[in-house]
């Protein structure tokens, strides 16, 4: 058994209880956005590699663990995410699949190959840096939802180094910042290829979006069908709950 500390518990990491992850309420816990993209995101079946930036605790190297094969590789730049994170891997007896890197993604990686891997996933910080009056008084929090360590730009242009040539690249966004990801991508030649949009439920506004490009890809966009996770009496959809319970 890992040791917890402070405020941190232990979940389930899916409703079908067949793993588990330390969070914490002060400094990490996953959302819904991590799921998805797990979900969304192609991965290899039997072989390949994988890299996950923006890893906070380690949840979606840990959820793509149960779809592939292929050798994972999580970084994250919180010392103590990157912690709880190395201790998931630990407590579900992964370190054979995974690997995790305290790191900062706007630097070079020693440990990272450039052009190398198979897919990048990345559910980074949404919302711009904000004004010092606007700042979470929780800073694990506020560097995981603005861009106090780097910028969607910083995001991108990483991602852009580790994949492969024809290698894929997916993230989990907020449709406001739509416009901002697809210039990226095609700047630093990541070609979207597949989108979807993802809605509370039926008559609401998109709040998530789940993007992939494929490096030095040809133009050509498909639109997924939208996503919506709630029916009108508050329970999941059935896509929604095929995700969410990991069928």
């Amino acid at each position: 058994m890992v040791q917890l500390f402070d405020d941190e518990r232990l979940d389930y990491l899916l409703a079908n209880e067949t793993m588990q992850i330390i969070q914490s309420p002060s400094a990490f816990s996953f959302s819904l956005d991590a799921v998805l993209l797990a979900h969304f995101a192609y991965v290899p079946i039997k072989k390949g590699t994988i890299l996950d930036l923006c890893s906070g605790n380690g949840v979606i190297p840990l959820l793509l663990s149960r779809r592939t094969n292929a050798y994972i590789t999580g970084v994250e730049i919180q010392k103590r995410l990157f912690d709880m994170a190395e201790r998931n891997v630990q407590l579900n007896e992964l370190e054979k699949q995974i690997n995790m890197i305290h790191g900062d993604l706007k630097e070079m990686q020693p440990k990272l190959a450039q052009s190398h891997f198979d897919v990048v996933t990345c559910n980074p910080p949404y919302f711009r840096t904000p004004q010092k009056t606007e700042l979470n008084k929780n800073d694990y929090l506020t560097i995981a939802r603005h861009e106090v360590f780097c910028t969607l730009e910083d995001v991108v242009r990483a991602c852009k180094l580790y994949v492969r040539p024809g290698g894929k690249v997916a993230m989990v966004h907020r449709p406001g910042r739509l416009v901002d990801i697809i210039s990226l991508f095609r700047k630093y030649k990541l070609e979207p290829k597949r989108m979807q949009l993802v809605y509370p439920k039926t008559g609401r506004d998109a709040n998530m979006l789940l993007v992939e490009g494929i490096r030095d890809g040809n133009a050509d966009l498909t639109i997924l069908p939208p996503l919506y996770i709630y029916n009108h009496d508050n329970t999941y959809t059935k896509e929604a709950k095929d995700i969410i319970y990991g069928r």
